[in-house]
C-alpha cells in the first residue's frame, strides 16, 4: 500500500501534530482581520494573494507543517507588491474555492506555496527560495493543490486570541477530524513540475523558463473543468466536516472534577493562620466553592478573615487568626457541567489553658495531636455511637434504596463536624450519578438512585472524630429485574475498559449468576458514541469469553458500552453502561488531560527550520502476545529508537507455524498504536507474528518473531469448589463455608445458591460474585431446611457446581455454634455480614459488655468450640476489618463500642449459656459449714439466669482431692451455705451459672478456705456489693449486710474508694461516720476516671473485714442516658416517669424505695406499658419522702433516681394544687396599640384556648358588647383576644377588663387608662391616622440617610413605598437641582444617589422630592459641620481600610515602599515613621501620593536605611497602620535590584541604536542611482555593519557605504539593477547593545510590468502602483 500524499510531499506532518503550540496557533490566525500571502512558483514569486485568501487556505489545510517546504528556483525575485481584498463573511468552503479559483486563474497550478507576510507587523522580506528535499520521481508525483503553508516570524502578538480551554480543546477536536479528512482524499495526479536551475543572468536561461511557463499556463487550463468539480466535492466535504465539528462529541476530554491533592485536616492553636491546599483536574475547569459546615463561606462578609485564592488548578483557603468558632468541617466542593466531587477537611482550634510558652509558637513548633477539644477544654477520646442503623437489605434492579443510620458523638462540639465514609467490600464509596453520600449533622444516608448489581456488597459506614472512629456493617442484597424473555439469562456486571488506543478498546466484564435455566452461548457487547443514544452491536456472533477488543473506532471520540447474554431462549437484558472511554492512546490522553490551565499571552513564536533527511524506521521491540483466547489475539510492542522527527505506522504480519509465508493482516488500515487485536484466526492453529514501521522514507524492518502462539482460551475455566458446609448463624441467615477451587487462575469470584430441601428450585445467594471461603446467605425462612451449591467465576466462565452441602434448619445458633473441624478452616475475612461493630479507635481497646461500665478486662475470640468459651460473645480487637459473628450473637449485649446497648431487634436474639462467675469468698465460716458468695456473670448469654451450682473439694498437704457436689437443685441467690464439712480441713470452690440455654463453664477455682468456727468480735464482710446509676460525676453503690455479724449487732457502714490503678495505701473513706443504710450515692467522681470500693461493717467491737472489691467502673455519662421525670397532669396527679430504649424481651421494671423494692406499698401504683413505667404517687406526704430508683433488668445496669425531699414535696403539692383549680395562664396581659389608620387595639394572649372558652369585655364596671364603636375578636388557635375602636373620644377614658371562662379555669386581665396616659394616646392615634393619609400617596418608608461603600464612595439613599410608573424623584443639593443621568425604575423601592470620590465641595443640604398626581413628599438631609465632619471621618476610615500591604519596589533611582488606596483624600493624614521615630523628608527621601498610590522614596539607599517603617493613615479619630520590614535578605534584595535598575538604565541610555531615515522599502527602476541615509547614536560611538539578504556587504564602487561623524551613515548605489533587489540591513553595535534595521530594495523593470500588465484579466482587482 502507498503512502497518503501527505506524507510523501510533507516529511514533518506528525512533528507538526504533536506540537500543541502550532495547532493553537494555526486555529487563531484563522481570526486575523487581513493577511497578505505570497504564492512563490517557478522562478517568480507573485505577490498577489491576499491576506483573506490565505485564511481561508489555511482553514482548509490547517493541519500542514511548518517545518518544510519546496520551491523550485534557487533565488525569489519579487516583481512588485499588491493586495487584493476578498469578502469576509463567506463560509469555510465557499472562501477556499474562492482562493483555488484566484490561484487557477493566474497560472499557478504548480507546488504553490504559501507564505506569511507579516507586513502589518515586520518590514515586508523577500524569502530566499529554499532546495528541494524530494527526488526526481517524488517530483513527478506530487499533487499539484497541495501547499503547504509556512509560517515564520518574530514574537508575532495575535489579537483576538480566545482564553477559554474549551475553545482550544474543540480545535483539538477539529484538528483531528481534518486529519481524517486529509488521510482519506484520493491523492490527485499532479503535473510535473520543472526542477530550477542555478541563478543565470544569460537571456537564453530566460528565455526557456518564459515557454515552461506558458506551456504549464496551458496545462492548467485543460484541467480547469476537473478541477473545478472537484472543488466543489471538496467544498461539501468541508461542509460536512463542518457540520461533524458542530456535533464533534468532546466528552473524551470533558470529564468530571476529581482531587488530585485534598485537603489536610489541621489542628492549630488559638491566634494562629491555618491554609488549607487542593489541586483539582476535570474539564471544563472546574469551579470550585468552599463550604464551612456545609455553608458556603462569604469572604465579604468577613473582610480579612478568609482568604480564598485559585491559581493554575491549585486552590487554598487561607484562615486568619484562628479563634474557637473556626473549629468546625471544611469542605471543598468542584463542579462542572460532568458532575460535582467534595473533599472533606476538619480544622481544630485548640485554646491552651495552661502555661504556654509563646516562644514555642513563634518558633513553629508543633503542639501534640492527641487531644480531642471539647467545649470545656480537652478530652481523651471521643465516644461515637449508632442508632436507628440500617440492617441487612434486599432490593431489585432498577429499584431506589436508601441506607441510613443516626450517629451519636460524645462529647458534642458545636462546630466540629465527624469525617464520615461509606465503604463497599472494603473499598471507599465515591459519589456518582448512581449513588449519594448525604450527612445532615446527625444522620448519615446513602441513596442508590437506581440500583443495579454492581452495587450488592458489604457496606461499612466509618465515622471518625479527631483520632478515633466507629463503624458498622451490614449487607446490601440487590436481585435481577424481571426478564424481558421469560428464560432468557440476567444481565452481566461490572462492564469495564481495561485497555484503549486509537485502535480498539478492551472491555471486560463479569458473568451473571442466573442462567435464565439454559447455559449462557455467549455474550454481545454494544458501543455508543457519546452525546447520541444510538447503540450498534460490535461483535456479529457470542463471545464467551468475559473480554472482548472492539474495533472500528474512530480516534479521540469516546464511547460508552454495555453488554448482554444469550441463550436458547434470548437475549436477557443489558448490563449497566460502562465509564465513557475515549479511543486515545494512552499518552494522547495524558497529554490532553495535563494542558496547561494558565491565560493565554497573546504571543506566538514560531520558527522556521530545516528540513531533516528522511529516516527510514527502524523495527519494533519487545514484541509479545498480551492475551490470546479462540477469538481474537492481542499483540503489544515498543516504537523503535530510530524514527526521524515524523510519526510512524505500524503494518502486523503473521505466519503459520512451519511456514516463512509472513502475510500482512492490516492491509488496508494502518495500525497507529504499539497495539493491536487479531480477529479472523483458526482456533487450534499455531501462528509467529511480527510487526513494522513505516514513515514518508518507507518501511523499516521487522521486529524478532514472537513464540509460536496456539489460537485457544489460555485461561481455564475454574474446578468446582469443594467440602460445602452450612452453620447456624441467625433465625434468618446461614454462614456457608468451602474450600476454593484449586488451580484456578484470575478467579473473579464464587456465586452460592441455595435451595429449600425437597423443592428442586435454586436460588441465587448473591448476584456479584464474593472472594473468599465464607458467605452469609440472608433473606431465609426460619425453620426451613436448606442445602447449599457453589461454582466458581473467571473470564472464562463458569465452574461446575459443587456438590450439594448437607440440609441444615434455619435457626438462630445455640451453645458453641461451629462444630471444631470448621472453626480453622474459616476465613478471617468474612463476605456477608448481618451487623457488626468495629471497636473504638483510640488510645484504649475495646471491651466487652460490662467492661464498658466495669473495665474489666476484654474477652478475646477463642474458638467456640472450646468448653471454656461456650456461650462467650466473640470480641473482635481494634482494627479496621469488620469481624462477623461466628459463635452465636446471644443478644446485641456486648457491642464494642462503649456506649448504650443496641436497641431490640424485631428478631427473636439467639440465647447462649451464660459466662463464669467469679471471685468466690467465704462470707461466715462454723464447725462444719461454711457461707459463701460469689459475683455474677458478666455476660448472661441472652436469657435470665436460673441458677448456680457450687462444686467442692478439700485440699490436704496441698493437694487437692475430686471434686464434689454442693447442691443438687440450683440456687437463685449468689450466695450458699455449704454444710456437712469437716472442721479444720481446708476447702477449694468452684460455682457455674445456669439459664435456659444451659450450664455454663465453672468459675476458676477459689482460694483455699478453712472451714472452722469464727469467733472474732467484729462483723464479717458486705457482700453482693452492686453499682448502678453511672454518671460521669456520681454513682449509686449498694450492698447487703454480712452474713456473719460478730458479737454485737451492726451499727453502720464504711465505704472507702480509690482509683483503679492507685496502689493499695490510697484507699479514703467516703464517709466519717457510719452510716445506716446499705446504699450510698457517691459525689465529685472526676470524668472518664476509673474507680473501685468496698464497704465494712461497722459493731460496738470495731470494723470489720473489707468487703470484695466492686469495679473498676468508669465515672461517665453514656449516650442514651434517660433519668426519671416527675409529672403533674391536669388533674393533680404526681407520678415519676421513665423510659428504656433498650429492652429486651424479658426485661422488666423494678421500682424501690431508698433502694428497698416497693412492690406492696399502699402508698404507691405502678403502672407498666411497652418501653415505659409509670409510679403515681395516691397521696403525696411526708412517709413518701426519700429517693425512688427504677431498674430495668436484663441490660446493662440501666437505672435512675429521682429525690423527692421537703423543698420538692412543697412544689409538687403547689403543682398539683393548681392543676386541680386551674387558671387561665397568660402570655401578654391586656395592652393597647395604634394601628395604622389610627384604629385602637385591645388585646391580650392566654397560652392556650379551647372552642368553648368565651370573654366578657368590661370597661368602668360595665360590659360593652359588639357594635358600631366596638369590635371584638377571639382567635382560639393563637390564644388572642381583641376590642378594636375606630377613634378614641373623651368619654373613653377609664378602665378596661378582659374576663375570661375556659371551661373550670378562668382568667382576667385589667388596662387602666386615665389621665395623661390616655391623653399620650389619644394624641399617638391622631398622629397615625394623619400619617396613614400621608401615606396614600407617594411617600418615604424610610427618610434619607448615607452609608459609604465598600469603595470609598457616599451612598445617599432612602426608601419609598406606594410608588407607580408616573411617580418623578428629584434630587437637590441646596436648594439646586441635581440631573441624575437614568430615571430610577422604583423596583425594589430603594432611591439612591452614588458620589463618587467625596470630598470638601460635595458638603451642603441635600433633599429628594417625590411627586405625582396623588401628592408629594420629601426627605431632608444635612451635611454640613458636625455632620459632614463625621461622614468625612468615615470616608477616610474606609479609604485607610482599604490600603493595601506595604510592598517594596526597586526602582533606577532607588527603593521605594507603597501602598495603594481606592482613592485619596487630603483629610486622610500620612505619616512615615523608620524604626519607631518619624522620618524627616529630604531631597534623597520623599513621600508623596501619585493616583492611588501613597509612596515613599528612598533615593541611593544605604545601610543606615534598613529597618522597620510604618506608615500610618489617620483618619481623624483613629490611626491605621501598615507595616514593612526592609532589612536582612528583603533589604540585600532590593538593594541588589536598584543597583541592576541603575545599570540598565544606563546601558539603555547609550546603546547603539538607528534613529531613522531608512525606509522599509525601496522601490527603484533598473539603471536609477540609490542613495539612502541613516542617522544613528551611542555612547561609545557605535561600530556600523551592514548586510545584504542575511550575509555581510562590503563597500565597493558599485555599493558605496560610508559612516561619517560617529553619527551618520550613508549607503549608495550607482546604478542599480535587478542582481541588487533584496533585503538590506544596517547594524549598529557599542558595549551596551546593538541593534538591526532592514529595509528591501526591489528593483523593476518597465517592459516587464507592460508585459504582466496587459497579461491580467479584467477581474475588478486594484492595479498594482
Amino acid at each position: 500500500m502507498s503512502l497518503p500524499f501527505y506524507q510523501r510531499s510533507h516529511q514533518h506532518y506528525d512533528l507538526s501534530y504533536r506540537n500543541k503550540d502550532l495547532r493553537t496557533t494555526m486555529s487563531h490566525y484563522q481570526q486575523e482581520k487581513k493577511r497578505s500571502a505570497v504564492y512563490t512558483h517557478g522562478s517568480t514569486a507573485y505577490s498577489s494573494r491576499s491576506s483573506a485568501a490565505h485564511r481561508q487556505e489555511s482553514e482548509a489545510f490547517s493541519q500542514a507543517s511548518a517545518a518544510a517546504y519546496q520551491q523550485q528556483a534557487s533565488q525569489a525575485y519579487s516583481l512588485g507588491t499588491s493586495s487584493s481584498h476578498h469578502s469576509q463573511g463567506s463560509e469555510v468552503s465557499r472562501k477556499t474555492a474562492s482562493a483555488y479559483d484566484y490561484g487557477y486563474s493566474h497560472g499557478l497550478t504548480d507546488s504553490s506555496l504559501l507564505v506569511e507576510d507579516y507586513s502589518s507587523k515586520m518590514s515586508p522580506q523577500t524569502k530566499r527560495a529554499k532546495r528541494s528535499l524530494l527526488s526526481g520521481e517524488e517530483t513527478g508525483n506530487l499533487p499539484g493543490n497541495y501547499m503547504v503553508p509556512i509560517y515564520s516570524g518574530r514574537q508575532v502578538h495575535i489579537s483576538g486570541i480566545r482564553d477559554s480551554e474549551e475553545e482550544r480543546i474543540k480545535e483539538a477536536a477539529a484538528y483531528i477530524a481534518q486529519r481524517t479528512l486529509l488521510a482519506s482524499e484520493e491523492a490527485i495526479a499532479a503535473s510535473k513540475q520543472s526542477t530550477a536551475s542555478k541563478r543565470s543572468t544569460t537571456s537564453k536561461q530566460s528565455m526557456s523558463t518564459l515557454q515552461r511557463e506558458e506551456t504549464f499556463e496551458k496545462k492548467s487550463r485543460n484541467v480547469a473543468i476537473r478541477e473545478k468539480a472537484e472543488e466543489l466535492s471538496l467544498r461539501k466535504t468541508l461542509e460536512e466536516t463542518q457540520a461533524y465539528h458542530g456535533k464533534l462529541n468532546e466528552d473524551h476530554l470533558l470529564h468530571a472534577p476529581e482531587f488530585i491533592i485534598k485537603p489536610r485536616s489541621h489542628t492549630v492553636w488559638e491566634k494562629e493562620n491555618v491554609k488549607l491546599h487542593c489541586s483539582v483536574a476535570g474539564w471544563p475547569e472546574p469551579r470550585l466553592t468552599w463550604y464551612k459546615n456545609q455553608v458556603p463561606i462569604n469572604v465579604h462578609a468577613n473582610p480579612g478573615k478568609y482568604i480564598i485564592e485559585s491559581r493554575y488548578g491549585m486552590h487554598t483557603l487561607e484562615i486568619s487568626k484562628c479563634d474557637f468558632e473556626d473549629t468546625a468541617q471544611y469542605r471543598a466542593s468542584a463542579m462542572n457541567v460532568q458532575g460535582e466531587v467534595s473533599a472533606y477537611a476538619s480544622v481544630v482550634v485548640k485554646r491552651y489553658k495552661g502555661e504556654l510558652d509563646e516562644s514555642l509558637l513563634r518558633g513553629g513548633v508543633s503542639m501534640p495531636l492527641s487531644f480531642a477539644v471539647t467545649p470545656y477544654g480537652y478530652a481523651s477520646k471521643f465516644e461515637i455511637h449508632f442508632d436507628d442503623k440500617f440492617d441487612v437489605s434486599f432490593g431489585r434492579e432498577g429499584e431506589t434504596m436508601s441506607l441510613g443510620c443516626r450517629v451519636v458523638i460524645t462529647p458534642e462540639i458545636k462546630h466540629f463536624q465527624p469525617e464520615v465514609q461509606w465503604y463497599r467490600n472494603g473499598v471507599p464509596v465515591s459519589p456518582s450519578k448512581w449513588v449519594q453520600p448525604h450527612w445532615s449533622g446527625d444522620r448519615a444516608t446513602l441513596t442508590f438512585s437506581h440500583l443495579n448489581k454492581e452495587d450488592e456488597g458489604l457496606y461499612t459506614i466509618r465515622v471518625r472524630m479527631g483520632e478515633y472512629y466507629e463503624q458498622y456493617s451490614a449487607y446490601v442484597f440487590v436481585r435481577d429485574a424481571d426478564a424481558e424473555i421469560e428464560g432468557a439469562p440476567a444481565a452481566p456486571l461490572d462492564v469495564v475498559s481495561l485497555d484503549a488506543n486509537k485502535d480498539y478498546i478492551i472491555i471486560s466484564w463479569k458473568q451473571p449468576a442466573v442462567d435464565g435455566g439454559s447455559p449462557i452461548l455467549g455474550y454481545f457487547i454494544d458501543k455508543c458514541e457519546v452525546g447520541t443514544d444510538t447503540w450498534s452491536q460490535c461483535n456479529d456472533t457470542p463471545v464467551k469469553f468475559a473480554r472482548f477488543p472492539v474495533t472500528g473506532l474512530i480516534e479521540g471520540r469516546s464511547y460508552i458500552f454495555r453488554v448482554r447474554a444469550v441463550n436458547k431462549t434470548g437475549i436477557g437484558l443489558p448490563s449497566r453502561v460502562s465509564e465513557p472511554v475515549a479511543a486515545l492512546d494512552p499518552a494522547e490522553k495524558a497529554r490532553l488531560k495535563s494542558r496547561p490551565s494558565a491565560p493565554w499571552t497573546g504571543q506566538i513564536i514560531v520558527t522556521e527550520e530545516e528540513p531533516t533527511e528522511g529516516v527510514i524506521p527502524g523495527p519494533p521491540t519487545d514484541l509479545s502476545v498480551t492475551e490470546a483466547t479462540r477469538s481474537y489475539v492481542v499483540l503489544s510492542w515498543k516504537p523503535p529508537g530510530q524514527r526521524g522527527h515524523e510519526g510512524i505506522m505500524y503494518f502486523v504480519e503473521k505466519c503459520d507455524v512451519g511456514t516463512e509465508n509472513w502475510q500482512r493482516v492490516n492491509t488496508e488500515l494502518p495500525v497507529k498504536s504499539p497495539r493491536f487485536a487479531l480477529f479472523d484466526l483458526v482456533e487450534g492453529k499455531s501462528y509467529r507474528f511480527r510487526v513494522r514501521c513505516s514513515n514518508s522514507a518507507g518501511v523499516g524492518e521487522p521486529s524478532e518473531t514472537t513464540e509460536v502462539t496456539l489460537v485457544g482460551d489460555k485461561l481455564d475455566i475454574p474446578k468446582a469448589p469443594g467440602k460445602i458446609i452450612p452453620s447456624r448463624n441467625t433465625d434468618t441467615s446461614v454462614v456457608v463455608s468451602w474450600e476454593e477451587s484449586k488451580d484456578a487462575k484470575e478467579l473473579v469470584g464464587y456465586y452460592i445458591e441455595s435451595s429449600v430441601v425437597g423443592s428442586g428450585k435454586w436460588e441465587p445467594c448473591n448476584n456479584n460474585p464474593v472472594k473468599g471461603s465464607r458467605f452469609t446467605c440472608h433473606g431465609l425462612t426460619t425453620g426451613q431446611s436448606y442445602i447449599f451449591r457453589v461454582r466458581a467465576v473467571n473470564a472464562a466462565g463458569l465452574s461446575e457446581y459443587s456438590q450439594d452441602s448437607e440440609a441444615i434448619e434455619v435457626k438462630a445458633a445455640i451453645g458453641g455454634g461451629l462444630s471444631p473441624d470448621v472453626w480453622p478452616q474459616l476465613s478471617d475475612t468474612p463476605a456477608g455480614l448481618t451487623d457488626s461493630r468495629g471497636g473504638m479507635n483510640g488510645a484504649s481497646p475495646p471491651t466487652s459488655q460490662k467492661d464498658a461500665l466495669l473495665s474489666s478486662k476484654p474477652n478475646k475470640p477463642s474458638p467456640p468450640s472450646s468448653p471454656s468459651s461456650r456461650g462467650q460473645k466473640e470480641v473482635s480487637k481494634v482494627s479496621e476489618s469488620v469481624h462477623e459473628e461466628l459463635s452465636p450473637p446471644p443478644r446485641e449485649a456486648a457491642p464494642q463500642e462503649q456506649s448504650k446497648p443496641e436497641p431490640p431487634s424485631k428478631k427473636k436474639d439467639p440465647v447462649a449459656v451464660p459466662s463464669s462467675p467469679y471471685d468466690i469468698t467465704c462470707l461466715e465460716s462454723f464447725r462444719d459449714s461454711m457461707v459463701l458468695g460469689w459475683k455474677q456473670p458478666d455476660t448472661t448469654g441472652g436469657a435470665e439466669i436460673t441458677g448456680y451450682y457450687v462444686n467442692y473439694r478439700e485440699v490436704v498437704g496441698g493437694v487437692p482431692g475430686k471434686w464434689r457436689e454442693a447442691n443438687i437443685k440450683a440456687i437463685s441467690d449468689a450466695a450458699y451455705k455449704i454444710s456437712n464439712l469437716k472442721e479444720n480441713t481446708v476447702y477449694q470452690f468452684q460455682v457455674s451459672a445456669m439459664n435456659i440455654a444451659g450450664l455454663g463453664a465453672p468459675s476458676v477455682v477459689s482460694e483455699c478456705f478453712k472451714c472452722e468456727e469464727w469467733t472474732i468480735a467484729v462483723p464479717g464482710p458486705p457482700h453482693s456489693l452492686k453499682l448502678s446509676e453511672v454518671r460521669k460525676n456520681s454513682l449509686v453503690l449498694q450492698w447487703k449486710p454480712p452474713v456473719y455479724s460478730g458479737r454485737t449487732p451492726i451499727t453502720g457502714y464504711f465505704v472507702d474508694l480509690k482509683e483503679a490503678n492507685a496502689k493499695d495505701d490510697q484507699w479514703r473513706g467516703l464517709n466519717e461516720a457510719a452510716i445506716a443504710n446499705k446504699y450510698l450515692r457517691v459525689q465529685g467522681l472526676k470524668e472518664g476516671a476509673s474507680y473501685v470500693f468496698r464497704v465494712r461493717a461497722i459493731n460496738q467491737a470495731g470494723v470489720g473485714k473489707p468487703s470484695d472489691l466492686a469495679g473498676p467502673v468508669v465515672a461517665e455519662t453514656r449516650p442514651g442516658t434517660k433519668e426519671v421525670v416527675v409529672n403533674v397532669d391536669d388533674d393533680g396527679v404526681i407520678s415519676l416517669n421513665f423510659e428504656c430504649d433498650q429492652m429486651t424481651p424479658k426485661s422488666e421494671f423494678v421500682w424501690s424505695k431508698d433502694y428497698e423494692p416497693t412492690e406492696d406499698s399502699p402508698r404507691l401504683d405502678v403502672e407498666n406499658k411497652g418501653n415505659k413505667t409509670k409510679m403515681t404517687f395516691k397521696d403525696l406526704g411526708t412517709d413518701d419522702l426519700g429517693t425512688y430508683s427504677c431498674d430495668v433488668t436484663d441490660t446493662d445496669g440501666i437505672a435512675s433516681s429521682y429525690l423527692i425531699d421537703e423543698e420538692e414535696m412543697k412544689r409538687l403539692l403547689a403543682l398539683s394544687q393548681e392543676h386541680k383549680f386551674p387558671t387561665v395562664p397568660t402570655k401578654s396581659e391586656l395592652a393597647v396599640e395604634i394601628l395604622e389608620k389610627g384604629q385602637v387595639r385591645f388585646w391580650m394572649q392566654a397560652e392556650k384556648l379551647s372552642g368553648n372558652a368565651k370573654v366578657n369585655y368590661i370597661f368602668n364596671e360595665k360590659e360593652i358588647f359588639e357594635g358600631p364603636k366596638y369590635k371584638m375578636h377571639i382567635d382560639r388557635n393563637t390564644g388572642i383576644i381583641e376590642m378594636f375602636m375606630e377613634k378614641l373620644q373623651d368619654e373613653d377614658e377609664g378602665t378596661y377588663t378582659f374576663q375570661i371562662q375556659d371551661g373550670k379555669a378562668t382568667g382576667h386581665s385589667t388596662l387602666v387608662l386615665i389621665g395623661d396616659v390616655y391623653k399620650k394616646l389619644q394624641k399617638e392615634a391622631e398622629f397615625q391616622r394623619q400619617e396613614w393619609i400621608r401615606k396614600q400617596g407617594p411617600h418615604f418608608a424610610e427618610y434619607l440617610s448615607w452609608e459609604v461603600t465598600g469603595e470609598c464612595n457616599v451612598l445617599l439613599k432612602c426608601k419609598v413605598a406606594n410608588i407607580k410608573k408616573e411617580t418623578h424623584i428629584v434630587w437637590y443639593k441646596d436648594e439646586r437641582e441635581i440631573s441624575v443621568d437614568e430615571k430610577h425604575d422604583f423596583k425594589d423601592g430603594i432611591c439612591t444617589l452614588l458620589i463618587t470620590e467625596f470630598s470638601k465641595k460635595d458638603a451642603g443640604f441635600y433633599e429628594v422630592i417625590l411627586k405625582d398626581d396623588r401628592g408629594k413628599d420629601k426627605s431632608r438631609l444635612k451635611l454640613v459641620d458636625e455632620a459632614f465632619q463625621d461622614l468625612m471621618t468615615e470616608v477616610c476610615r474606609k479609604i485607610a481600610l482599604s490600603a493595601t500591604d506595604l510592598k517594596i519596589q526597586s526602582t533606577a533611582e532607588g527603593i521605594r515602599l507603597y501602598s495603594f488606596v481606592c482613592y485619596y483624600l487630603d483629610d486622610l493624614k500620612v505619616n512615615w515613621s523608620h524604626n519607631g521615630a518619624g522620618i524627616k523628608y529630604t531631597d534623597r527621601v520623599k513621600s508623596g501620593v501619585t493616583g492611588e498610590q501613597i509612596w515613599l522614596q528612598i533615593n541611593e539607599p544605604t545601610p543606615n536605611d534598613k529597618g522597620k517603617y510604618i506608615m500610618e493613615l489617620f483618619d481623624g479619630k483613629s490611626g491605621h497602620q501598615k507595616t514593612v520590614d526592609l532589612s536582612g535578605q528583603a533589604f540585600d534584595e532590593a538593594f541588589a535590584e536598584f543597583q541592576r535598575l541603575k545599570q540598565a538604565a544606563i546601558a539603555e541610555k547609550n546603546r547603539a541604536r538607528v534613529l531613522g531615515g531608512l525606509p522599509d522599502v525601496v522601490t527603484i527602476q533598473e539603471g536609477k542611482a540609490l542613495n539612502l541615509t541613516c542617522n544613528v547614536w551611542g555612547d561609545p560611538t557605535p561600530e556600523v555593519s551592514w548586510l545584504k539578504n542575511e550575509k555581510p556587504l562590503s563597500s565597493d564602487d558599485h555599493c558605496s557605504l560610508k559612516f561619517e561623524a560617529g553619527k551618520t551613515a550613508f549607503f549608495t548605489i550607482s546604478g542599480v539593477s535587478t542582481a541588487d533587489s533584496g533585503k538590506y540591513g544596517l547594524v549598529v553595535k557599542n558595549k551596551y547593545g546593538s541593534e538591526t534595521s532592514d529595509f528591501t530594495v526591489s528593483v523593476f523593470i518597465p517592459e516587464e510590468e507592460a508585459r504582466k500588465g496587459a497579461s491580467e484579466p479584467a477581474k475588478g482587482n486594484q492595479k498594482s502602483q
